[in-house]
């Protein structure tokens, strides 16, 4: 399989870290966002969208936006799971996933970043307030979430689905100086979590296409 990622996408980001998890090898082809390389005619036949990631299978299909693709993983990968056995726990962990994936990353997605400061002339310092904004209050929500759970990761002893989607928004948060103090659970995670393979291998620093 061909993963199209680029390094610092937290959308594609999520996907090698199941690809990892889940020990299922691919090759990695890097579209760099700020070249606009996700535009081009090419990239378009894979993802009509003009987003990363997309998975393309080996018999050329492609399967785009991280969470159908991670779902699509799951269903067709189950040996390593990253979804609890119970429904009532698979609930849980789609939850927090779905809270970073549907109310923290589209309000601060780069497509929405370069419209505020490009189109709408809003400064950099205020642009990363509203950056900052909404990582804070959505890591409130998922904080006081973690409080009433147990287990060492999100959900239980081991990574699930929840990683795949909390630790790259951690990372952006770190990229913005967001101020992690109040978040003690999933700063603890993150770091469990630094310390696995899987997550190493993903992280956006090891990507071929990295640029500090």
């Amino acid at each position: 399989m061909k993963l199209y990622s680029y390094f610092r996408s937290s959308a594609a980001y999520r996907v090698r870290i199941a690809l990892n998890l889940k020990g299922i090898p691919y090759t990695l082809e890097a579209v760099d966002l700020l070249k606009g390389e996700q535009q081009t005619d090419k990239y378009r036949s894979c993802n009509p969208q003009g987003f990363v990631p997309a998975l393309e299978l080996d018999d050329g299909t492609a399967i785009n936006q991280s969470t159908a693709i991670l779902e699509w993983l799951e269903e067709t990968s189950p040996e390593q799971p990253l979804l609890p056995a119970s429904p009532l726990e698979r609930a849980q962990v789609r939850s927090l996933c779905q809270h970073i994936a549907c109310d923290i990353h589209p309000l601060n997605n780069l497509s929405v970043m370069n419209y505020l400061k490009a189109e709408m002339g809003v400064p950099r310092d205020l642009a990363r307030q509203w950056y900052s904004h909404w990582i804070q209050r959505g890591f409130l929500n998922i904080e006081a979430t973690l409080r009433t759970g147990t287990g060492s990761f999100c959900h239980g002893e081991r990574p699930t689905l929840a990683e795949c989607y909390l630790i790259p928004q951690v990372f952006n948060a770190r990229s913005f100086k967001v101020d992690m103090t109040p978040f003690p659970l999933i700063t603890a995670i993150d770091h469990r979590c630094s310390e696995i393979e899987a997550f190493q291998y993903a992280h956006p620093h090891n990507q071929p296409d990295f640029k500090s």
